[in-house]
């Protein structure tokens, strides 16, 4: 493991000497942009290790993307690595379709001490709530950033992650999200404390979320990019682009369906992702991810 081969998949070429915000924002900017948030190896028949190695070696070598628990555990190595103080910290992510958060921690994010400051750092969660900066962890303050206003709200220890959505310009309406997701205002993204994490506790997530019938990640298959004004992401077999902002607080939404013999060429094409085994896309969950 280099983080020199790191920087250069992520394609950073700025310093990395100082210990500051606007060193780790640039490349965690970069990682985002360059590593997909992706579930592929769940529907290739392939199981999805915790274990640093294997992770570096399927990001960084094989140039592939991971969910949260690859993401952010190969970040946490790569800014430890650079000196700074990282803490691995455990979130359960809001259901919209149950009104509810998870019952038990599925998401993995990291906490970082700088300058007497704690940050959120968090490049794991993909699709439309993808942070684009670190966030500072103060409760009741708006953060705008590229995708929207953030912010926490923290009641008795706990931290809540939300994000205010923009009104959607949809070109396509026809394969549009309902209207319900369309007229939300505000979305509930995860809850979380401060209390550490160890990898280990992370295990019994991991194994859940690639096999149980009723996990997301078994009922979609995805694969989200952050671009330089947007997000691109496939689920199932729609392809949705997006271009933050575009005008008055409205985003602009690109949607279509990717036939079959497309399926290589888009993943290609739009998310640098090449596959070692057969893909079979799916999408039978009525969760919307934006």
């Amino acid at each position: 493991m280099d983080i020199q081969e790191y920087f250069a998949r992520i394609s950073y070429q700025g310093s990395h000497n100082k210990l500051d915000l606007a060193t780790m924002s640039d490349i965690f900017q970069h990682h985002i942009q360059a590593v997909p948030f992706e579930n592929l190896s769940i529907h290739c028949g392939e199981s999805i290790e915790l274990d640093l190695e294997a992770t570096y070696n399927k990001i960084v070598r094989k140039k592939r993307g991971g969910w949260c628990m690859e993401n952010n555990y190969l970040l946490s190595w790569v800014l430890k690595t650079l000196g700074y103080d990282v803490t691995l910290l455990g979130a359960k992510v809001y259901v919209s379709e149950l009104d509810a958060y998870a019952d038990e921690i599925d998401h993995l994010l990291l906490q970082v001490e700088l300058d007497g400051k704690s940050y959120i750092v968090d490049g794991g969660f993909g699709m439309a709530y993808q942070l684009w900066q670190p966030m500072e962890l103060i409760s009741g303050t708006d953060q705008p950033q590229t995708p929207g206003v953030f912010r926490f709200q923290e009641e008795s220890g706990t931290w809540y992650l939300e994000k205010v959505k923009r009104k959607q310009c949809v070109l396509n309406q026809s394969t549009s999200a309902s209207h319900d997701v369309e007229n939300e205002v505000c979305r509930r993204v995860y809850l979380f404390t401060l209390q550490p994490r160890d990898i280990e506790e992370f295990r019994g997530c991991n194994a859940h979320l690639q096999t149980a019938p009723d996990s997301l990640f078994v009922t979609k298959s995805i694969c989200s990019l952050q671009t330089a004004d947007g997000i691109r992401a496939l689920v199932g077999w729609k392809l949705t682009e997006m271009k933050y902002n575009y005008r008055d607080n409205m985003d602009l939404v690109e949607i279509r369906i990717i036939a079959d013999e497309e399926m290589e060429k888009t993943l290609k094409e739009k998310f640098n992702i090449t596959l070692d085994k057969k893909f079979v896309p799916v999408n039978t969950s009525r969760l919307s991810l934006f």
